[in-house]
């Protein structure tokens, strides 16, 4: 007997009565009552929340602002809630709000309070205060309208803050404007005053450079002075010295003349004489002269003769040593004669000069005899000249003491003019440095005033206007999504048609019988047995599977983007549920059932369906990675959302496993039922 046989036995065995029949479809319809009610219940809730009672209070009393301008926020607020139709909005008072929130006549109410507006607008002062917006709830009502609250009071915040932001961003960019033209403004004055800044500082540096020269001159000037006070004081002492070397040179002028008066007669007595003393040196000088040449004749005479004598005297026979020591006396004569014509030759000399002397002196002799009148003519002129020079420096003298006594005065006054210069020249120096500091300081302001003015926006209203909407709402979001669900009901989808299956599949074996009893009694295979019990149950679930997408794809109206593979992927999960479920029945029996019950809340658990599997606590994360439904939902949502389908083939995978797992299982548990005990026959727990 194969499986396909025993499959349909067990099929006819379920379908023999009417009320098999109505049970099985029962069992049919169960995955499809659970998971489309479950979807068709959550479709879509947020859509619904239009129909949702909520209560607006505004307590605003308003305020003024600083231009004289009526603020009254919670107002608009309050009205533009209620015309957003966001929720069945109903504007009341304070009092019916708190009442309707506890009776569960309004599921929440937001109220605003008497100092919003004024709240907001301190946003422009020093010590701003913080806009309140109350939110109250009663979780006796729903705990969901808490979360629901708070995602409107996080919208009207929002919305609020957006244009609090814009009138004051709108307050800044005009008070923009305003310190622009202010710094227009600032930056003319500062230009003017760089450029009188630089002209001060270079009339500052000349002025330096004037006064450097000038205090260099009265230095010179001081210096100057003082050379001329020493030297008048020099003069003035040299004048008294003058005063009385004139007295004593007039005083030794007239004795001089007095005894000069009978100069003119000696002299011509002394020229007479010298005139005589002249004419008896010549005389003598003519003696001398002769005697002189009587003696150079002499001398020739005395050599001439000493060669005859001595040729004579050899012709006579005698000897040369005779001859020397002739010739040595004569030598002696000759050298007596020699003297004594030297001592002539120059006493002859000596008068010759006596003589010349004589007659310049006579010469001057008779000269100075004639210029003595003359001399003593000039010594009284000198006289009368030294008294006129004594009187002329006593005078000078007087003159050069008053002139010392101004130029020590002057030179006081211009060594104190030259501190002055340089005091003068270090301040204008001071000032010069100061200026040009000055200049660059204003130069340096003018090119920060222009950066500034530059930096300082200035736009026109309309610009005002579009920046202000910006800063006040800085931020755009735009969606992009890879694949979509498109509703609620959508994104649970995976997670309950997987679990509506798990369900299907349990709700099976409560009627089918995991093993044939005809199968276990013959010789057939373990392994035919064990899949005839499998492929009755796993084709009933196919079944389920076309009801639940049937169901799901045109009641709901789910949009499933790959709906045939969608299918075939819902199939196989079925398949691989019914043979978990059919290897823990056929192992376990009731102890299995119950099993497969426990499981299905440990995979409800770990999924991942609503939330990410990463908020799970760690154990349950570790489950998430092992369990068939995780990767069953996995793949369903990448199917019904259009997304990559990469990652279906390894969720296909892991089902594969578990599958041929459990019927592997179902196999050995088909070898053991084979063998009858008296606790299968009887067994302690049935379900």
């Amino acid at each position: 007997m194969n499986p396909v046989r025993l499959a349909v036995a067990e099929l006819r065995r379920l379908t023999s009565s009417r009320l098999a029949r109505l049970a099985l479809a029962a069992l049919v319809l169960i995955p499809t009552l659970y998971g489309g009610l479950y979807l068709y219940a959550n479709h879509d809730p947020y859509g619904a929340f239009p129909q949702v009672p909520a209560a607006v209070v505004s307590d605003d009393t308003g305020t003024s602002l600083s231009t004289g301008e009526k603020l009254q926020v919670g107002d608009k607020v309050a009205d533009h809630l209620v015309e957003s139709k966001s929720f069945d909005w109903h504007r009341v008072s304070n009092a019916a709000a708190m009442s309707g929130v506890e009776d569960g006549t309004y599921a929440f109410a937001v109220i605003l309070p008497r100092t919003f507006s004024a709240d907001l607008a301190s946003t422009a002062e020093f010590e701003p205060r913080q806009a309140t917006v109350v939110l109250e709830t009663n979780d006796a009502n729903n705990y969901m309208t808490s979360m629901i609250g708070n995602q409107v009071i996080k919208q009207v915040t929002a919305s609020v803050a957006s244009e609090v932001s814009q009138t004051a961003a709108s307050k800044l960019l005009l008070g923009f404007s305003q310190v622009h033209d202010q710094l227009v403004k600032a930056v003319d004055g500062s230009e003017k005053l760089r450029a009188g800044a630089v002209k001060a500082e270079s009339g500052a540096d000349q002025l330096a450079t004037g006064a450097r020269s000038l205090a260099g001159g009265l230095h010179d000037l001081s210096s100057g002075a003082e050379r001329l006070d020493t030297g008048l004081g020099r003069a003035a002492s040299g004048a008294d010295d003058l005063e009385a070397g004139a007295s004593q040179l007039a005083s030794g002028l007239g004795t001089l003349q007095s005894r000069t008066a009978g100069l003119p007669s000696q002299t011509d007595k002394l020229a007479d004489g010298a005139e005589q003393v002249a004419a008896g040196n010549r005389t003598v000088a003519g003696y001398g002269t002769k005697a002189a040449a009587a003696s150079s004749g002499l001398q020739k005479r005395v050599t001439a003769e000493r060669s005859t004598l001595l040729s004579t005297l050899r012709a006579q026979g005698l000897t040369d040593a005779q001859i020397s020591v002739v010739e040595s006396r004569l030598d002696t004569i000759g050298g007596y004669v020699d003297q004594a014509d030297a001592t002539i030759q120059s006493a002859s000399g000596d008068l010759t000069r006596l003589s010349k002397g004589a007659d310049q002196v006579a010469t001057g002799a008779r000269s100075l005899a004639n210029a003595t009148p003359k001399l003593t003519d000039g010594i009284e002129q000198a006289h009368s000249g030294a008294v006129r020079v004594r009187d002329g420096a006593h005078t000078l003298a007087g003159g050069l003491d008053t002139l010392e006594s101004g130029a020590a005065q002057l030179s006081s006054g211009a060594a104190k003019a030259a501190a002055g210069g340089d005091r003068l020249a270090s301040g204008a120096t001071s000032l010069s440095s100061g200026l040009g500091s000055l200049a660059t300081g204003a130069t340096d302001l003018h090119a920060g005033l222009v950066k500034g003015r530059d930096s300082v926006p200035d736009p026109s209203d309309a610009e005002r206007k579009a920046m202000a909407q910006t800063i006040g709402n800085p931020v755009g979001v735009s969606t992009g999504s890879l694949s979509s669900a498109g509703s609620y009901g959508a994104g649970l989808a995976p997670l309950f048609m997987s679990l509506a299956l798990w369900i299907g599949a349990y709700v099976l074996f409560l009627f089918v019988r995991p093993l044939s009893p005809r199968a276990l009694a013959t010789s057939q295979r373990s392994i035919r047995t064990a899949l005839g019990g499998w492929l009755a149950p796993a084709l009933v679930g196919l079944v389920q599977v076309a009801s639940l997408v049937l169901v799901v794809g045109r009641g709901v109206d789910i949009r499933i983007a790959h709906p045939v593979l969608a299918f075939l992927f819902l199939c196989f999960t079925s398949m691989t549920f019914v043979a978990i479920l059919h290897a823990l029945a056929a192992r376990l029996g009731a102890v299995g059932k119950f099993l497969g019950l426990v499981f299905m809340v440990v995979q409800l658990v770990s999924a991942g369906g609503t939330f990410p599997w990463q908020t799970l606590p760690a154990p349950l994360q570790a489950v998430h990675h092992v369990v068939p439904m995780s990767h069953a939902v996995d793949g369903l949502r990448r199917l019904l959302y259009g997304a990559d389908l990469g990652p279906v083939v390894g969720s296909v995978g892991v089902l594969a496993a578990y599958l041929f797992a459990a019927l592997a299982v179902s196999t050995v548990a088909a070898r053991r039922s084979r063998m009858w005990t008296p606790k299968r026959i009887k067994p302690a727990l049935e379900l």
